[in-house]
């Protein structure tokens, strides 16, 4: 058994996942999310803000004494879409060696698709001894896996691993900061019709170069999704072991997503499920989400909780 620390930093939160690995299975021993919003500005600007970068490295100080009272022996922190955009992303990895004494790893948009497929259908498909084939778990491979993040989403084909991948520059915060900032509170229909329009360029763009036809179940993950499945289940409290697998249907994402965007900010915070850090960007995120289920077809959406930080601590053990 190796005990492993994983650190995934993506455009609006930073995670850390300690867990426990032994052959084929992995056993959560802890796992936390902070809204640090480190791609602030980035899109605008190129460049990590300051005070962006101090959030982060503050969250990640508390996450070393985690690491280190946990006793885990190996840690990886790998950093996403704000980063691969910063002109000074140097800033943010001399900070990461000051306080883990690991380089982090500013991985592409393929790669950061291959760690959330791998996560993310980790629990979902077995191979068979006999055959040695794919298995699935209540769900049908091949499987278009959907990472909505604050910079980037990535959208991964595959059955038992990633076949065709893309990551497109459509995030939550990055479309929220271009689309919705004085857009209004709710935000006007103009905002939204704008908003959509960027989506949609992306998602054609993705259906040029990923065979999303051939996958048979969609599975999405990351706080948007999360978010928008707690919403549907109509949760009291955020509730992970409830919202893993749940199965959300398209018409239930759409009607979150309109309701959302009817919603003022305070309303937003008020929804039970709802991180405080989110209300601002989860608008854009269900849109996002919305418009996959209805461009490409699917009836409904698998929402997975293991994602790109359940890959990162399998390629860890693979060490």
């Amino acid at each position: 058994m190796t005990r492993v620390a994983a650190i995934d930093c993506g455009t609006n939160s930073v995670r850390l996942l300690i867990a426990d690995i032994h052959q084929d299975s992995l056993h959560e021993v802890e796992r936390r999310m902070e809204i640090v919003r480190l791609g602030q500005g980035v899109d605008e600007t190129g460049r990590l803000a300051p005070e962006a970068l101090e959030r982060t490295f503050a969250a990640m100080r508390g996450y070393a004494r985690l690491i280190e009272d946990h006793g885990a022996v190996a840690v990886r922190v790998v950093a996403t879409s704000a980063t691969r955009d910063a002109a000074n992303r140097q800033d943010f990895a001399d900070g990461v060696r000051e306080i883990f004494g690991v380089e982090p790893e500013v991985v592409t948009g393929a790669e950061e698709a291959e760690l959330s497929f791998t996560g993310a259908t980790g629990d979902l498909v077995s191979l068979s001894p006999e055959t040695g084939l794919p298995t699935p778990v209540g769900t049908r491979p091949p499987y278009l896996v959907v990472d909505i993040g604050g910079g980037s989403t990535e959208f991964v084909v595959g059955s038992t691993h990633a076949e065709a991948a893309l990551s497109v520059d459509i995030g939550c915060v990055r479309l929220a900061e271009r689309h919705l900032r004085g857009a209004g509170d709710p935000p006007s229909a103009g905002a939204v019709e704008a908003m959509t329009a960027d989506i949609d360029d992306a998602l054609d763009r993705v259906a040029e170069e990923v065979p999303v036809e051939r996958a048979l179940t969609m599975v999405g993950l990351a706080g948007s999704v999360t978010t928008v499945a707690g919403m549907a289940l109509e949760l009291d409290e955020y509730n992970a072991d409830k919202i893993h697998h749940s199965r959300i249907p398209a018409n239930r994402a759409h009607e979150i997503s309109r309701r959302l965007f009817g919603m003022s900010h305070s309303e937003r915070l008020a929804v039970p499920v709802m991180h405080p850090g989110r209300a601002d960007v989860i608008g854009a995120g269900a849109l996002i989400l919305d418009r996959i289920l209805q461009r490409y077809g699917f009836a409904e959406v698998v929402v997975s909780e293991r994602d790109i930080l359940d890959g990162i601590a399998w390629g860890l053990s693979k060490k």
